[in-house]
């Protein structure tokens, strides 16, 4: 099995796709891809028709896209236990994963994860409503209970935290303060092995993406 990504310094759909198959145990080969260089897209041409990271070969089967790389995972190696078990909570914990994975736009233009900066940011409306909505996410499934079952946000680790993941290093790299329980929340994911592992190799890449440079240091 190959994943190809991209920077880890910025690619933050790379890191979701990564995180799954690092939390899940899987064995894979990764490819890392220097982002917006000619390389990058001749070696995907052939390979995905979107031309872009992450990219997962497993045998004859391709796959493109973070959420639809955690679906495949999930369904050809986890027997489905990437989602909750409860019917209930598996249905808010997609509608969840979904909501990250279209929206949160103006967070996304305005703060580009970039793990090895501090920096400051000033933000439009339209970011500190997205921020508002995430503090929300994280506070109310830490008062459910979820904190005392195992700190993710459904309790034990799930596809969901793999798409939040990215939103935590950009609210750490914008120095973004939250609610008590929402911050809960991000240090136990700052706190994950596996993420450590992306950040150290990340603090060691030195290539800079100037788009994803925004705001001044701290």
């Amino acid at each position: 099995m190959q994943l190809y990504i991209g920077n880890k310094n910025y690619s933050s759909w790379s890191l979701r796709a990564w995180l799954m198959l690092a939390k899940s145990g899987v064995s894979f080969d990764e490819v890392m891809l220097e982002l917006d260089t000619p390389e990058f897209y001749q070696t995907l041409a052939p390979l995905t028709p979107s031309q872009k990271v992450p990219l997962l070969i497993d045998s004859d089967i391709t796959v493109w896209d973070s959420l639809a790389i955690c679906e495949y995972i999930n369904d050809a190696y986890l027997n489905g236990t990437a989602w909750p078990e409860d019917l209930a909570e598996r249905a808010k914990a997609r509608a969840l994963a979904a909501e990250m994975h279209s929206g949160f736009n103006a967070l996304r233009n305005e703060m580009p994860m970039n793990i090895r900066a501090t920096r400051h940011v000033e933000l439009s409306e339209a970011a500190l409503k997205d921020i508002a909505r995430i503090d929300t996410i994280f506070a109310e499934q830490m008062q459910q209970v979820h904190r005392a079952q195992g700190g993710w946000l459904f309790g034990q680790w799930s596809i969901v935290d793999c798409m939040y993941a990215p939103v935590v290093l950009r609210l750490k790299t914008y120095q973004i303060n939250l609610s008590d329980d929402a911050t809960c929340y991000l240090n136990h994911v700052l706190a994950s092995e596996a993420l450590k592992r992306w950040i150290d190799a990340a603090l060691l890449e030195t290539t800079m993406v100037q788009a994803d440079e925004a705001g001044t240091d701290v």
